[in-house]
């Protein structure tokens, strides 16, 4: 073939496989690339269809008891699913209903609403699901109002607050320990997720929502009787039952009433500036007459209960007071006259038999009526004997004489144990010392015993010392487990916490 010929052939030939270039290219051009969407799960392909719409359309049909069991309009696919929009000339499409069943296997469905996220210092961090933010709010001013006064947290958040003319309180500050975050979320339905207040004031309140311990209320019944029965104090069974507003309230026969702990998931803490006008107990004092017969006793001044009204400033944690107080002023109202009691012929000396210690008493009976107070006055009872966040408490709680104030001795004894290994400051929950903290132990005649725990580290009596009724045998403070400044004095019957039995201090005095 010549050289002309065989350059026009390939010519042609150029121009037969262009043409069907530039006709493919026309055709693919006249048929247009379709606009389609690509659904994934869980990263995964699951096909693609032509409409999105339809899919959650057709996720709406189907889920109708997930709307109706939370009450939304909306359900959504679960939190792995994505949906993409491209073009392709792929006409492999995927029928609704098929991409809908491979969703609806995974049984993972979303709706919309809000996440709570509650930070703690000391305890696990805790996320709350909720279908709307008043659902969470109308809970939370439930737990609230479960501590405190309804009227009382109404006026506060109203800034509508009495002032004191005499005797009341005043809250200058309310919060919660916990850091609260809330941000609207897809949620699965997997998770616990609350639509009703009551159920989640429930959760906040006990830590759970199932059902708590109930007790019907019979013929008889108060609800002192009702607290003390079940090792609650009559405050604990008020915030577990706040349809009832004071120990006073009048009960139902039949009707049922929650005798179940709190475990509260939030810390709500009140300041408070409190007037309140306190009780000083007079103490009884015995004299002897040696003029008068040893049968001879009668009461020859009458013992008369102080009253001093205290301005303080006070920290209440989810309705317990702390231990400790601030005090600011204190007026006396009515002087504390302490009861005389004569007691005919001498006082009995007391003998100890020689290389011993335990006190031998004469002819003289202790008839406990000459019990000193452990503290300086006035001050304030923080917590009594009784039943305290599940275990009982087996002292009193004084407090408001300040840290470092003088603790003396109730009666003459002998200090029997001690300890100051303690920092002066604890903290709540603190084992140092058994949770006492520094401490003395004093042994009286008739086996009984007194404890003052909580003390500071300088404790100026050592075991074996013979100790007088008024003599100083430490300082008040903080130590081992505590939420304030106070003293915790107990009175045992047998050797304290080794087979002896604490009875209530009060018994000493009145």
């Amino acid at each position: 073939m010549k050289k002309e010929e065989l350059i026009k052939t390939c010519i042609i030939t150029f121009l037969i496989v262009g043409m069907f270039i530039i006709v493919g290219f026309t055709k693919r051009d006249n048929e247009s690339a379709r606009e389609v969407y690509q659904v994934y799960l869980n990263g995964e392909k699951l096909g693609l269809i032509n409409s999105k719409n339809e899919l959650y359309d057709l996720i709406n049909e189907e889920q109708k008891d997930i709307k109706e069991k939370y009450n939304v309009d909306t359900v959504y696919p679960s939190n792995g699913f994505a949906i993409k929009e491209y073009n392709t000339y792929n006409e492999n499409i995927t029928d609704v209903k098929s991409i809908y069943n491979q969703i609806k296997n995974e049984d993972d469905f979303t709706i919309s609403g809000y996440i709570i996220k509650i930070k703690s210092k000391d305890k696990d961090d805790v996320n709350i699901y909720v279908t709307s933010e008043n659902v969470f709010k109308e809970a939370l001013i439930n737990v609230i109002t479960a501590f405190v006064n309804e009227d009382d947290y109404n006026n506060y958040m109203n800034n509508s607050q009495n002032q004191i003319d005499d005797i009341g309180k005043i809250i200058e500050k309310m919060y919660f320990e916990e850091t609260i975050t809330i941000k609207p979320s897809f949620i699965s339905i997997k998770e616990k997720i609350y639509n009703d207040p009551t159920e989640l004031t429930k959760y906040l309140m006990f830590g759970s929502t199932e059902n708590q311990t109930l007790y019907k209320i019979a013929e008889g019944d108060t609800i002192a009787s009702i607290s003390e029965n079940n090792k609650l104090n009559v405050k604990e069974f008020l915030i577990a039952n706040p349809k009832y507003k004071d120990e006073n309230a009048m009960l139902a026969i039949g009707d049922t009433a929650n005798i179940a702990l709190i475990n509260p998931v939030l810390t709500l803490v009140e300041n408070l500036h409190v007037v309140e006008d306190v009780e000083q107990v007079y103490t009884k004092e015995v004299v002897y007459d040696k003029t008068k017969p040893n049968s001879f006793n009668e009461i020859t001044q009458k013992g008369i209960t102080g009253i001093v009204r205290s301005t303080q400033k006070v920290q209440v944690v989810n309705g317990e007071q702390n231990q400790g107080v601030e005090k600011i002023s204190d007026i006396t109202i009515r002087e504390t006259q302490n009861e005389i009691i004569t007691q005919g012929g001498t006082k009995p000396i007391t003998r100890r038999p020689s290389g011993g210690s335990t006190p031998i008493t004469g002819s003289y009976i202790d008839t406990g009526l000459d019990w000193g107070w452990p503290t300086n006055r006035p001050y304030i009872i923080t917590s009594n004997f009784e039943w305290r966040w599940g275990s009982f408490h087996n002292a009193i709680d004084i407090s408001g004489t300040g840290m470092g104030s003088p603790i003396y001795a109730t009666k003459d004894g002998e200090v029997f144990e001690v300890n100051n290994t303690c920092s002066n400051v604890g903290y709540y929950r603190s084992q140092c010392g058994g949770s006492y903290g520094n401490y003395v132990v004093i042994r009286h005649d008739n086996g009984i015993y007194t404890m003052y725990a909580h003390l500071l580290r300088n404790v100026p009596v050592r075991v074996g010392q013979t100790v007088s009724r008024g003599q100083i045998i430490g300082s008040m403070g903080s130590s081992g487990s505590s939420t304030g400044t106070h003293l915790h004095y107990g009175v045992s019957i047998g050797t304290p916490n080794k087979g002896g039995t604490w009875i209530n201090p009060w018994r000493l005095y009145r």
